[in-house]
């Protein structure tokens, strides 16, 4: 039986700034209206992070099932490594996927934002078709698609939508840019597993692309991370600040770049994800700076 330590890793941590950032950055494009509302972001925090929760601990079941996480580097994969029963995983997957569609309705309901009741039940599908059913896009090359719409575009733009009733060009691009480092968090984790996954037949976009080319997408990931900014700033320019950012990226984009493997691509998950949120909150301080505009 896993210990709760045990199941607290399984949620896997390093990847939760994929939720908050999101959200955090769609409440300063919502700031930057006059228009952010703190209770309808705590909503929209509680609902990207369980969603986030249930699709790591659904991965696991999936993975584990198939026996693709047999052998892993990095964190506990608990049904892989034989730590919980299968079913339990499971249940847990679908605990959070149900706690995020009632925070998730609630958040619909007070800021009426109905748009938002079939764009969640699509996220939430997507979310266990992910690894798990009879074909699973993560195994087709196509998760770093499901991150950037979900942990970029939707989770960014949802947010703003929320709180302010309408998506501004400035959150379209915030969205893109947080959405991008969300994806090369993805692109780290599978340039570690390369290996395995080619192994066991599970074609990741890192392993059509090779070892180089994943690398090389990690670092254009971070750099249109960097471009995003840039762009925000013509309609914002305190945005810029977020540029302040890209002192945590030169370490991970260095060890990728230089070749680093194994549990050196653990060290780049951890602070890949220091750069989301220190992009995101900067952004989310810029997007705010000065006030409401029209």
């Amino acid at each position: 039986m896993a210990t709760i330590a045990q199941w607290i890793e399984g949620a896997r941590p390093r990847t939760l700034p994929a939720a908050i950032a999101p959200v955090v950055a769609g409440t300063g494009a919502a700031a930057a209206l006059g228009e952010s509302d703190y209770g309808l972001a705590l909503l929209a925090l509680v609902v990207a992070v369980s969603l986030q929760i249930g699709v790591n601990y659904a991965n696991d079941y999936s993975d584990g099932i198939r026996g693709t996480d047999a052998s892993r580097v990095g964190p506990v994969r608990l049904v892989g490594q034989h730590k919980a029963d299968p079913d339990n995983v499971k249940i847990m997957a679908f605990s959070f996927f149900g706690f995020a569609a009632l925070v998730g309705l609630a958040l619909v309901a007070l800021s009426n934002a109905w748009l938002m009741i079939p764009l969640g039940a699509v996220a939430i599908l997507a979310a266990w078709k992910y690894t798990g059913g009879d074909n699973p896009y993560g195994y087709r090359g196509l998760g770093e698609v499901y991150v950037f719409v979900f942990f970029g575009l939707m989770a960014t733009l949802g947010t703003l939508y929320t709180q302010a009733g309408q998506i501004t060009t400035a959150g379209v691009l915030a969205a893109v840019g947080v959405g991008a480092i969300a994806s090369a968090i993805l692109v780290a984790n599978n340039l570690r597993d390369i290996p395995t996954d080619r192994a066991t037949g599970k074609m990741t976009l890192a392993v059509r692309l090779g070892d180089r080319g994943t690398r090389v997408l990690y670092a254009a990931l971070v750099a249109v991370a960097a471009l995003a900014v840039v762009a925000i700033a013509v309609i914002r320019p305190p945005a810029l600040v977020a540029l302040l950012s890209l002192a945590v990226a030169w370490k991970p984009v260095r060890l990728v770049l230089s070749g680093a493997s194994g549990r050196d691509l653990v060290r780049v998950l951890s602070a890949t994800g220091l750069f989301e949120i220190t992009y995101g909150v900067l952004l989310a301080v810029g997007l705010a700076w000065g006030g409401a505009s029209a």
